[in-house]
C-alpha cells in the first residue's frame, strides 16, 4: 500500500540522514581540532568514515530495494553494491574491535598505554581493519564464490530483478565466524575485563575517598555508574543490531532457503542501523563533541585559530 511505502521510505530516510550527517560532525570535529588529535579519535574517525560512506553510497540504494521489492539499477551495480555493502559493514564491525582493544589498554594497563597505542600503531590496525575486509568483499562476490552450488541464484537475478543477500553453507559458516564471532567474542571478553577492573578501580577511590569527603565518594560512584552504563549500551547495541542477521546467515543455507525475504530484509537494516548508532554512542556521549558541534553548527569552525578552541 501506498501509505506503508510512504511510511518506510520516511524512517528509513531519517535513518539514512542520522547515518550520514552524525558521522560527517564527528569527523569534521576530530579532523578540525588539534585537541582531538589522539590515538583513540583518530581510530573513531576512520569508524565514522565507514559509516558515513555506507549511510552515503550503500543505504540509499538498500532503501529503493527494500521497499520497491526490486532491483532497479542493474546487474553490475548490484554486484559493486554488494561488494561495498559487505566491506563497509564489516570495516565497521572491525572497528568496534580494535575501538575496545584501545579502551582495554587505557584502563588496565594505563601507565604503559602511550608506548604501546602510538598513532603508528593505530594506522597499523586502520589498515588492517580496511584491507582485509576489502579483499574479502570483493574476491567473494566477483569470483561469485558466495553463490556457488545454490540453485536458481541466477534465475532471481537476471529473470525477477532482484539483488539477494545470499550466502552458500561454507560462506555463510565464514561469514558469522569470521565477520561476527570473532570480532565479537574479542569485544565481549575486553569489556567484560574493562568492566571488572574500572569496578576494581572504583572500589580503590572509594575506600581513599571515605578518608577524605563523602562528596569524592559520591562522584566516584557516579563516575562508577557512568562506566558500566556506557559499557553496557556500547555491547547491547552491537549485539541487537548484528546478532540476529549473522544468526539467519548462518543457519539459511542449511535450512534451504526458508527464510522469509521481508524478514531477512528487515534484520539486515537492523546491521545497518549499528552505524546510525554509532556517532550517538561514541560521539553524543562526549562533551567534547557536543561543544565540537556548535562550533560547527554556527560556523564557529570558519573563525581564525578556530582549530586551537579547548574543548575539555
Amino acid at each position: 500500500p501506498t501509505v506503508v511505502r510512504f511510511g518506510m521510505y520516511v524512517f528509513l530516510s531519517v535513518s539514512i540522514t542520522i547515518t550520514i550527517f552524525g558521522n560527517l560532525g564527528i569527523i569534521i570535529s576530530i579532523s578540525h581540532f588539534k585537541e582531538l588529535h589522539s590515538p583513540t579519535n583518530f581510530l573513531i574517525l576512520s569508524m565514522a568514515a565507514t559509516d558515513f560512506s555506507l549511510g552515503l553510497i550503500i543505504m540509499p540504494y538498500s532503501m529503493v530495494r527494500s521497499v520497491e521489492r526490486c532491483w532497479l539499477f542493474g546487474k553490475i551495480f548490484c554486484k559493486v553494491h554488494y561488494s561495498f555493502d559487505l566491506m563497509l559493514s564489516v570495516i565497521s564491525i572491525f572497528h568496534l574491535c580494535c575501538i575496545a582493544i584501545d579502551r582495554f589498554y587505557a584502563v588496565c594497563d594505563p601507565l604503559r598505554y602511550p608506548i604501546k597505542i602510538t598513532i603508528s600503531v593505530i594506522k597499523q590496525m586502520i589498515f588492517i581493519c580496511w584491507s582485509l575486509p576489502a579483499i574479502f568483499a570483493f574476491g567473494v562476490v566477483i569470483t561469485n564464490s558466495h553463490v556457488s552450488g545454490i540453485t536458481g541464484y541466477e534465475m532471481l537475478v537476471e529473470c525477477f530483478n532482484l539483488c539477494p543477500i545470499t550466502f552458500n553453507k561454507l560462506w555463510s559458516l565464514v561469514m558469522f565466524f569470521t565477520c561476527f564471532f570473532a570480532p565479537g567474542s574479542v569485544m565481549v571478553g575486553i569489556y567484560v575485563k574493562i568492566f571488572i577492573v574500572s569496578q576494581r578501580h572504583a572500589k580503590i577511590m572509594k575506600h581513599m575517598a571515605a578518608n577524605r569527603t563523602e562528596i569524592s565518594t559520591h562522584i566516584s560512584r557516579q563516575k562508577d555508574r557512568k562506566a558500566a552504563k556506557t559499557l553496557g549500551i556500547v555491547m547491547g547495541v552491537f549485539i541487537v543490531c548484528w546478532l540476529p542477521v549473522f544468526i539467519v546467515i548462518l543457519v539459511d543455507p542449511f535450512l534451504n532457503f526458508s527464510t522469509p525475504e521481508v524478514l531477512f530484509d528487515a534484520l539486515n537494516w537492523f546491521g545497518y542501523i549499528n552505524s546510525t548508532c554509532n556517532p550517538l554512542i561514541y560521539g553524543f556521549f562526549y562533551p567534547w563533541f557536543r561543544k565540537a558541534l556548535q562550533y560547527i553548527i554556527f560556523g564557529k569552525i570558519f573563525e581564525t585559530d578556530s582549530c586551537l578552541a579547548k574543548l575539555s
